[in-house]
């Protein structure tokens, strides 16, 4: 392969891994995706592709959506909670794209990646695509290889299966400091001022993948969220561990370290100046790409 072409395949990168993660909600999967288009990329007869931006997203798309058919046998018989893989974001550089507004931050947020869980392959395709990315129905049509009224179909099918579960609130510093209270409260054991922050319907994920203890089940109602993260609190090894706060998937969030080892990435959601939603991701294996990010 020319020079020419990986510098123009690298001028791609960005933009194919942000379309494999929405599309995928793994980072370690995207990037392989990412590898696996740049390998067909490098193969392919450059004198026959008129349009590289176009040829890539169409290639990627494919895979992805092959990727998730095998993914959600998988996910079937995950262990506990699934979600997706955590990536820190911030205003001035992301691996995620520009996420200046609402529609691009809960675009990547955990809430809707877990959402979009319920979408088939080619649904999920089409909706990444044309909500997160803008493309016309024509270019989601070839991207997909389906026919544009198809397109259409599906993209109706998954707002209609989304729509009336989604809701987002940006504030970027108000959010930041409830979730730094929550944290401490949680930490403090502060009954009061945790029962202050929780919704009344708030729900609590843990993903731990069977590999480390972890709740199998969510959460819900603020009465077992609050037993639940009195007991976390009380726990010995909580004295050793130490809070980073950053941005992660376009919203507040927290990187919990033992000594120097990142052990889990906690995501409140806030809706309406409450807590209404604790994801953590305890998972090793979910966590190797933060880890990296945080790192460099």
């Amino acid at each position: 392969m020319t020079t020419e072409a990986a510098a123009e395949f690298a001028s791609h990168r960005s933009r194919l891994f942000s379309l494999a993660y929405r599309t995928l909600g793994s980072a370690s999967e995207a990037e392989d995706a990412v590898q696996d288009t740049y390998l067909r990329w490098s193969a392919a007869d450059r004198a026959l592709i008129h349009t590289p931006a176009a040829w890539l997203t169409r290639v990627l798309t494919n895979l992805c959506v092959n990727r998730l058919t095998s993914a959600r046998a998988r996910r079937e018989v995950y262990v506990g909670t699934w979600l997706p893989e955590p990536v820190l974001t911030h205003p001035a550089a992301s691996e995620l794209g520009p996420l200046e507004t609402a529609e691009q931050r809960e675009s990547v947020s955990l809430a809707l990646l877990t959402l979009m869980e319920r979408l088939t392959p080619a649904e999920r395709a089409v909706f990444v695509l044309r909500e997160a990315f803008g493309h016309s129905h024509r270019e989601v049509a070839e991207a997909v290889g389906i026919e544009e009224a198809h397109s259409r179909q599906l993209h109706r099918r998954a707002r209609e299966r989304l729509d009336g579960r989604r809701h987002f609130d940006v504030d970027g510093a108000g959010h930041r400091r409830i979730v730094e209270r929550f944290l401490a409260a949680t930490l403090d054991g502060d009954l009061a001022g945790l029962e202050r922050l929780l919704a009344d319907d708030v729900v609590a994920w843990t993903d731990g993948g069977g590999q480390v203890t972890a709740a199998r089940r969510p959460i819900a109602g603020r009465a077992r969220v609050l037993r639940y993260l009195l007991g976390l609190g009380s726990r010995p090894e909580v004295a050793y561990v130490h809070f980073e706060f950053v941005e992660a998937n376009g919203a507040p969030a927290a990187l919990v370290r033992a000594d120097r080892t990142l052990v889990a990435v906690v995501v409140p959601e806030i809706h309406d100046g409450l807590v209404s939603g604790v994801r953590t991701i305890v998972n090793p294996a979910k966590l190797a790409f933060a880890a990296r990010q945080s790192a460099a």
